[in-house]
């Protein structure tokens, strides 16, 4: 039993207790609030100079109460960025298509979106000058906790080193601390609406991949 396993795990365990805590206080969170947060951090990751420079770009689609990147990701398609956003395959491992707009996605269960286009594959993360990601939280050393599937562990895994990693978080959601385990990889810029941090590794294996 997956309960049981993690009694085992004490990292998993606490995940567990901060992962309800973030999504909790962000359901509560007005969608007034949220809105706003979102065209702050959609503003502060635009004038990343990872970002400016980028020719290629991976990034989430947000769905529910996530940092919106509804008008991040058409912003920087207005740039003629090329756009690379995950599909999630049925071990939880990310795929990756184009995004074109908002016209050319599709429902794809548990609601997300996928784009119309082509499958590129596992490796196309690793085209990507810079990647978007989500998260709940991220310590000040850079690890971050995301939903508890593993799928953006994997694809970051890919990414040569080097490669920036930017987490998306709301005010207060950038801890001390977040518990963390070895195969965890971490971010390297996380941004909020009050602005952006660069985390210092600190654990074995931690920091900037």
């Amino acid at each position: 039993m997956e309960g049981q396993a993690d009694a085992g795990r004490p990292a998993a365990v606490a995940k567990a207790a901060l992962r309800a805590r973030v999504l909790a206080a962000r359901r509560a969170a007005l969608p007034s609030d949220r809105a706003v947060a979102a065209a702050a951090i959609t503003a502060a990751v635009l004038t990343l100079p990872e970002v400016r420079g980028a020719r290629t770009i991976a990034s989430y689609l947000s769905i529910g109460t996530e940092p919106s990147t509804a008008e991040l990701v058409d912003v920087l398609r207005s740039r003629d960025a090329r756009v690379l956003v995950p599909v999630l395959r049925p071990d939880l491992d990310l795929d990756w298509a184009i995004y074109e707009n908002r016209a050319g996605l599709s429902p794809a269960g548990r609601g997300l979106w996928t784009p119309a286009g082509p499958l590129l594959g596992l490796e196309a993360v690793a085209e990507a000058d810079v990647v978007v990601v989500p998260a709940l939280a991220v310590s000040v050393t850079g690890d971050r906790l995301g939903r508890g599937g593993g799928s953006y562990d994997r694809a970051l895994a890919r990414l040569p080193a080097g490669c920036p990693v930017v987490a998306l978080l709301y005010e207060g959601e950038l801890l001390t601390d977040v518990p963390a385990e070895q195969h965890d990889r971490p971010v390297s810029v996380v941004v909020t609406p009050s602005g952006v941090t660069r985390p210092v590794a600190a654990r074995p294996g931690g920091g900037p991949p």
